[in-house]
């Protein structure tokens, strides 16, 4: 068999384990998103992936699934095999114990307790290993996991749909819809995948929103409606607002300050009033130089709860407060083909910009969709890529 055989063959094995590890993204914080694939002459004998924290690894589902046939057989795992005691047991030593001749990685584990020690434990057990097949797909899956395992924060995601002029909104605050159907559901797709969802108290009064997720019940993973979390400095939001009052469909986290504008009293007795709401937590926080939340505070708050990743689905001024922070990790911008013109229409960001290109957010790994007529462009900010 050529080389370029063997390195098609890996990636194909590899492409399966990575649909599987999909299967469960956003649902398995604080572990990484993991699938596994066992081939022996070339065929699949068993799968699997990582469901929930506390649930077996990949590897453990897949050999349950090989059974015997596990022993002589390749194994395609989407991340390097853990090699320490946590809530379950060491996936390496299951992997030597079921005979397995081949473990094929795709990328090596950035938590410090594992780091490359799987890998050396299965060779010197005497299992081939090859590391690296997919490798930028097999490390963007687990973006959220590394950001957050070696910050302590979650990946941000700013999410956004404009006009093809750049535009959020019309001159008198028109925004639904610029984007179409498909769009929009792969928005809920989107919701589906992530942690918690973000927005401002601005959008919060304008749009009274359910920021849920709103998809059909398919597949063996059930969609789920992630926390919902709101940046209101000034405690506006109001008491009959979708996200305190339905708060069967999601939690909902207000972020405010720990003393915000308060001489008569008004946001202590609003915070009592949200705090006695079913469903809602109300979390202050220390103001940064503009007065407002700080969201590194808040970035670390969530993390502390082990939220791994947030999508941004904020107006301008979260936005380009989120801009100035230094938080965003990861760009979704939705174009359609519409525009709006003039210079009154709204924008992505609010406030004054960078004065130089240098300074302009580089976007890299830059991929491509298209729904309908629209188009995603994705990319992750240059600077904040893990290493």
């Amino acid at each position: 068999m050529q080389c370029s055989e063997v390195s098609n063959r890996h990636e194909y094995y590899m492409a399966q384990a990575l649909r599987l590890a999909e299967t469960a993204v956003g649902r398995t914080a604080p572990n990484p998103s993991v699938g596994a694939v066992i081939v022996r002459d070339d065929k699949v004998v068993g799968e699997g992936f990582h469901p929930k924290a506390g649930e077996p690894h990949a590897e453990i589902f897949a050999l349950r699934a090989a059974g015997e046939k596990a022993r002589g057989a390749e194994i395609y795992v989407t991340l390097e095999p853990c090699s320490h005691h946590g809530r379950t047991g060491p996936c390496c030593d299951a992997l030597i114990a079921a005979g397995v001749a081949k473990v094929v990685v795709g990328t090596i584990d950035p938590n410090p307790q594992v780091s490359g020690r799987g890998v050396v434990r299965l060779r010197a057990a005497g299992i081939d290993v090859t590391v690296g097949v997919l490798e930028p797909l097999c490390r963007r899956l687990i973006a959220p996991f590394v950001k957050h395992i070696q910050t302590g924060m979650p990946l941000f995601i700013l999410k956004s749909a404009t006009t093809l002029d750049g535009k959020t909104a019309t001159s008198s605050g028109q925004s639904q819809w610029i984007t179409n159907e498909q769009s929009r559901a792969h928005v809920h797709q989107l919701r589906n995948h992530v942690d918690a969802i973000m927005v401002g108290s601005g959008t919060a009064l304008r749009d009274n929103p359910q920021l849920t997720t709103r998809l059909p019940e398919s597949g063996c993973v059930a969609k789920r409606d992630p926390l919902r979390v709101v940046v209101d400095s000034r405690l506006r939001i109001s008491l009959d607002s979708k996200l305190v009052r339905h708060h069967s469909e999601a939690p909902t986290l207000i972020a405010t300050l720990e003393a915000a504008n308060d001489a008569d009293g008004t946001n202590a007795e609003k915070l009592t009033q949200l705090q006695g709401c079913d469903g809602v937590e109300v979390v202050t926080l220390p103001a940064n130089a503009e007065g407002r939340v700080d969201l590194n505070a808040l970035a670390e708050c969530l993390g502390a709860r082990n939220i791994q990743s947030v999508l941004v689905e904020g107006g301008a001024e979260l936005n380009s407060s989120m801009l100035s922070s230094g938080l965003i990790d990861r760009v979704m911008l939705y174009l359609a083909p519409k525009i709006i013109g003039g210079a009154d229409g709204k924008g992505i960001f609010a406030g004054h910009g960078f004065a130089e290109l240098s300074q302009a957010l580089q976007l890299c790994d830059v991929r491509v969709q298209r729904f309908g007529d629209d188009l995603l462009v994705e990319g992750e900010v240059e600077q904040c890529l893990p290493a």
